[in-house]
């Protein structure tokens, strides 16, 4: 029990910097420039030493924990909701081992700057983006599933049809907002040309 308050703890915070995060997407919806002008603005925030930190911390522990209270209520979980709770906690998980360690990597060893056009190079690229398209589509959804889901169990008083609710909408919210950052990222909602320095990280080595 203690270790499910301190995941919903850590996973209040990580939230905090989510909304800013999903935030910057939908406003990036108008443009890159808009996107990453919005990024300098949060940044300033989140990227404190001691902010940071916090967050990166947080993070190894929402994962950690995670995965933990994912393996000890296996056999426990019955119906569909617990699953769904389940099943988009273990992708978050992988999505935030792999975008956290992307953005770490870069900054630190490519010296790049992790705005727009870092997000979206590896949907430039051929064939990446048959990774990219559905990894971050599942990502933003399985985020509004996994606090959905969180949501349901906090509600049992309510009736049924009030449990759905709960579910389903940020459910398909989160599907929408899902379908939009990818297509802007994807050059589907505006034009934008992707820097050489960004595309060749992604650069196969010639045979």
């Amino acid at each position: 029990m203690a270790l499910r308050k301190l995941h919903a703890l850590s996973a209040a915070l990580i939230a905090v910097f989510l909304s800013v995060h999903i935030a910057n997407h939908l406003a990036g919806l108008a443009g890159a420039t808009t996107h990453i002008a919005f990024m300098e603005a949060a940044r300033s925030a989140y990227r404190l030493g001691a902010i940071e930190w916090l967050l990166l911390s947080c993070v190894a522990f929402q994962v950690v924990s995670g995965l933990t209270l994912v393996v000890r209520g296996w056999k426990a979980r019955r119906g569909l909701v617990p699953w769904m709770q389940a099943g988009s906690g273990l992708y978050l998980a992988f999505f935030l081992i792999v975008h956290v360690g992307a953005v770490l990597f870069a900054r630190g060893a490519l010296n790049l700057d992790t705005n727009f056009y870092f997000a979206a190079a590896g949907l430039h690229v051929e064939p990446f983006q048959y990774f990219f398209a559905p990894y971050y589509f599942l990502g933003v959804t399985a985020l509004f599933t996994h606090l959905a889901c969180a949501a349901h169990g906090w509600s049992r008083s309510r009736r049924r049809v009030t449990r759905i609710l709960i579910v389903a909408i940020p459910s398909v919210i989160g599907l929408t907002l899902s379908m939009f950052i990818v297509l802007s990222l994807a050059g589907a909602l505006f034009p934008f040309e992707i820097p050489a320095g960004y595309k060749a990280t992604y650069a196969l080595p010639k045979r």
